[in-house]
């Protein structure tokens, strides 16, 4: 980290007007680089027509074209990097996606910068130097094991490099080697609390302080549920791995008020995701980002697809993004409603007497969506009709559409080792 008296960087507390002549000095040079660089961006900027010359403010970058991740796969594997292969040093792949993976590249320059924003963030999140952090965050392609880990390395911390699975052993170690923070996604922390539990231990006697958790939508009550359940200041980390992985957002443990963007970094937007306009901050629409120093493969308002909003800055200068809402491309329209599983969720953790583990399944019934919600009870209570009742009007009302609530045996829906598997859809 870079030595100030309070521990920041610098830019972090930087005046508004300091922080946006920066971003325009960055976005300038970053709009000159792939045009000259690359034949992608050029022949997007030509067919758009518009040249780096004409951005002269940050509001100009609004006639420039969108990035996507259809572009991406279009020029798979190495299409949309901006230097010669011999000066990217790493390449990672997104998961979870179906057909040709998104690849990105990274200089060396690249890799630095990203263990710096991650280890910015894990400080913002409480974490210091000589702490010790588990990662159960996947490695390899995955951009979340390797970018935590070196996060945590930069800001000084001793690495436990666990990565996902095996449950069982990563409670053994949580217990014996005593860690401070868990970097992991927020599903699969719920297993491990699970197993926690099935090997008697005490959660308060444990020395872990500071959950950082990312990868996947989660609400705030998920954030009462892992608090309450592991005695831990449970954080959010925002990243993806087209723009650079984890590290692009981070919430500051003082205040909990969602994540602060990086914004010497990343330049953030909110789009109409139907008409593509910018809109205001405050307004909620599509998140978008365009890299600002990023050497290897920079993105150039790279839709993201996550639905949220941009908030005035409190711990830091940085503007903050609200809780992510959804995804434009994953929610669900049952009836003309649309639907984000997030918002079920939420009424799940609302009834209380449920496990923070549940499956959504949508079929087709003659010409008719049905909605069915499979939860499982915590207890067995002789109120659970009566809550399953409860949760059902409360989807009802709230969400305004007719869900089947359906009691499984505790333990029965699947646990997630890395992102979560919330919705089956057999429409």
């Amino acid at each position: 980290m870079s030595d100030t008296t309070a521990g920041l960087d610098a830019i972090e507390n930087a005046s508004v007007d300091e922080l946006r002549s920066q971003q325009t000095e960055h976005m300038r040079d970053t709009l000159q680089r792939v045009y000259q660089h690359s034949s992608v961006y050029r022949q997007k900027f030509d067919q758009h027509g518009v040249h780096p010359d004409d951005f002269t403010q940050l509001e100009d970058l609004a006639k420039f074209p969108f990035t996507t991740k259809a572009d991406l796969r279009d020029n798979y594997p190495f299409g949309m990097f901006c230097v010669p292969m011999d000066d990217i040093v790493r390449v990672h792949a997104s998961s979870g996606t179906t057909g040709k993976p998104t690849v990105v590249g990274y200089t060396q320059q690249d890799i630095d910068a990203w263990a710096q924003v991650v280890a910015r963030s894990i400080y913002a999140a409480g974490g210091r130097r000589n702490d010790k952090v588990h990662v159960s965050y996947g490695y390899g392609l995955f951009t979340g094991g390797l970018g935590a880990h070196y996060g945590a390395e930069r800001l000084g911390c001793a690495v436990i490099p666990m990565s996902g699975g095996q449950t069982e052993k990563q409670v053994q170690l949580i217990h014996d080697f005593n860690p401070d923070i868990i970097m992991v996604t927020p599903s699969y922390m719920l297993n491990i609390a699970d197993e926690i539990d099935r090997q008697g231990i005490d959660p308060k006697a444990l020395k872990l302080r500071v959950g950082i958790f990312g990868a996947e939508p989660w609400t705030g009550s998920m954030r009462e549920e892992l608090e309450k359940r592991l005695a831990i200041d449970a954080v959010d980390i925002y990243g993806l791995s087209e723009v650079m992985g984890p590290g692009v957002a981070q919430e500051c443990v003082e205040s909990k008020d969602g994540p602060t963007i990086w914004e010497d970094h990343f330049y953030p937007e909110i789009i109409n995701p139907e008409s593509g306009d910018v809109l205001a901050d405050g307004e909620e629409g599509e998140l978008v980002f365009t890299n600002l120093q990023k050497q290897g493969m920079p993105m150039i308002r790279y839709r993201t697809r996550d639905l949220t909003r941009l908030l005035p800055g409190t711990s830091r200068t940085m503007r903050r993004m609200d809780k992510i809402t959804g995804r434009s491309d994953d929610m669900l329209i049952i009836r003309g409603v649309n639907v984000f599983p997030t918002q079920i969720e939420e009424q799940i953790l609302n009834v209380g007497g449920f496990a923070p583990h549940y499956l959504i399944e949508v079929e087709r019934q003659g010409n008719l969506d049905q909605l069915s919600v499979q939860v499982e009870a915590t207890d067995d209570s002789q109120e659970n009709d009566a809550r399953c009742k409860e949760l059902q009007q409360k989807i009802k009302g709230l969400i305004g559409v007719s869900a089947h609530i359906k009691l499984q045996a505790a333990g029965s829906i699947p646990r997630s080792e890395g992102k979560a598997k919330r919705v089956i859809d057999r429409r």
